[in-house]
C-alpha cells in the first residue's frame, strides 16, 4: 500500500461516493484518505460501498479546511472538470500521475478532488501546483467522483509500477533522509509566507486602492512555481519583518 500520497475529498455530499471513493484507492494501492467537510461521515452508506476497504475509511482525517488538510503537503495538484480563471499548469491525468509520483521523494503530496455539482472552487485551486482535467466525452462529460477518482489512481499506480525497479527505497524513507530545509516548503509554510506578504504589501500601501486579487494570484503562482525551500522562505519572511519595522518608526 503506498500511504506517502494523500487523496483529498472536499465537500462530499453523499458518504455512499466516500466509500465508493476508498475502494477506488485500494483496488490501485492507495490508502490515505482524507476529507474536508463532509456533510455525512461517518456513515453506514459508506461502509457498505467501500466494500472491503473499511480499513481506508477507518483512518480517514476529516478537516474543517483544505489548508488543514495539506498542512504538510509539499505539492498538490487539484483536478477540474473545466477551464478556470486560475492561472496554472494544467496536465493531463498521465502527466499529473507521474508529477505526483515523482514528487514524493521530496515529501507529503496530495491529489484533491472537489464536490460532486461545483467541483472546487477558485481560492480552493490556489492551493495548489497544478491542476489535472480528465478528458471525458465533452457532449456527456459528468464522471462521479468516485469514478474519476479510479481514473486518476490507476494512472498513479502505472506510474508506481514504472519507477525505476532499482530504487530500493520507499518515498517516505527517502524524504525521511533528507534535511527538511533541503525540501521544498510544505503547504502550511507557504501559507504563513503568503498572509506575511499580503500584510506587508497593506502596509506599504502597494494596491493603492484597487482589488488585490488578480496581483496576489500572479505572486502565488509566481512562488508555487519556484517551490522556494524553508530557509529560502525564511530570509524572505526576515526582509519582510524588517522591513515593517522600519515603516514603524517612519
Amino acid at each position: 500500500m503506498n500511504d506517502a500520497l494523500k487523496i483529498v475529498l472536499v465537500g462530499t455530499r453523499h458518504p455512499g461516493n466516500i466509500g465508493s471513493a476508498a475502494r477506488a484507492m485500494k483496488t490501485m494501492g492507495l490508502s490515505r484518505l482524507a476529507l474536508v467537510a463532509p456533510e455525512c461521515f461517518p456513515d453506514p452508506h459508506a461502509y457498505a460501498l467501500a466494500a472491503g476497504a473499511n480499513d481506508v475509511l477507518d483512518v480517514a482525517e476529516v478537516h474543517a479546511t483544505l489548508e488543514d488538510a495539506l498542512a504538510e503537503c509539499r505539492f498538490v495538484i487539484g483536478t477540474t472538470a473545466r477551464r478556470r480563471t486560475v492561472t496554472m499548469p494544467e496536465l493531463p491525468p498521465r502527466d499529473a500521475a507521474r508529477q505526483l509520483v515523482d514528487a514524493q521523494a521530496r515529501g507529503g503530496v496530495a491529489l484533491v478532488f472537489g464536490r460532486e455539482r461545483t467541483g472546487l472552487e477558485n481560492h480552493e485551486l490556489q492551493l495548489c501546483h497544478a491542476s489535472v482535467c480528465i478528458p471525458a466525452n465533452p457532449d456527456y462529460s459528468s464522471l462521479n467522483i468516485a469514478a474519476a477518482v479510479q481514473v486518476l489512481c490507476y494512472e498513479i499506480r502505472m506510474a508506481t509500477l514504472s519507477t525505476n525497479a532499482n530504487a530500493d527505497m520507499d518515498a517516505a524513507t527517502i524524504a525521511a533522509s533528507i534535511d527538511p530545509d533541503d525540501l521544498p516548503a510544505t503547504q502550511a509554510e507557504m501559507e504563513a509566507f503568503f498572509q506575511h506578504f499580503s500584510a506587508l504589501l497593506d502596509d506599504i500601501d502597494f494596491h493603492k486602492g484597487r482589488p488585490p486579487d488578480m496581483i496576489s494570484q500572479r505572486l502565488r503562482r509566481l512562488f508555487q512555481r519556484a517551490q522556494p525551500d524553508p530557509r529560502e522562505l525564511r530570509i524572505l519572511r526576515g526582509i519582510f519583518s524588517d522591513t515593517q519595522r522600519l515603516l514603524k518608526k517612519s
